[in-house]
């Protein structure tokens, strides 16, 4: 299981969602007097002033659902090495809703200055945005290889 290219690519993907999903900002909004975070927990607005500095949740987002969603699944897909079928079929399913979380992301970040009043705002991306997006080519990348062990498989067996 260890040896094989897609077990690295799915693990290190795992890690990188497991990093996000611990809080890290994903991205910032800020305005003139106050700033939205936004990170897996939801978004927190925080005043610029250093006197009044206490957060308030504004929305709560299944954000972090979401993302314990994909690592449990990556890690069925990780665990399903003896069924190459399965695996593919797993690997297929997670890269769609990672894809789709990932567009979800981006245009919420795009669209997010509207949704707040108090002036405009400037977004500023996180260390959280650039490891979820980090980790969508190393789902397409396991994909990849496991569809060339399911090949090399395949061919072997019509050897027999």
């Amino acid at each position: 299981m260890i040896q094989r290219i897609q077990t690295i690519y799915l693990a290190v993907s795992m890690i990188l969602l497991s990093i996000v999903a611990t809080g890290s900002e994903v991205f910032r909004f800020v305005g003139n007097d106050f700033y939205f975070v936004f990170n897996s927990y939801g978004i927190s607005q925080y005043a610029n002033s250093s006197t009044s500095g206490k957060a308030e949740v504004v929305n709560a987002y299944p954000f972090y659902i979401s993302l314990i969603a994909i690592v449990l699944l990556l890690f069925v897909t990780l665990m399903a090495y003896k069924n190459l079928s399965r695996q593919l079929k797993l690997v297929r399913i997670v890269f769609f809703l990672y894809l789709l979380l990932t567009i979800a992301l981006v245009v919420f970040s795009f669209i997010g200055e509207n949704q707040f009043e108090g002036g405009p705002f400037k977004r500023e991306l996180g260390l959280g945005y650039l490891l979820f997006v980090l980790g969508l080519p190393f789902v397409f990348l396991a994909n990849i290889s496991i569809k060339r062990d399911k090949g090399l498989i395949d061919s072997l067996n019509r050897l027999r």
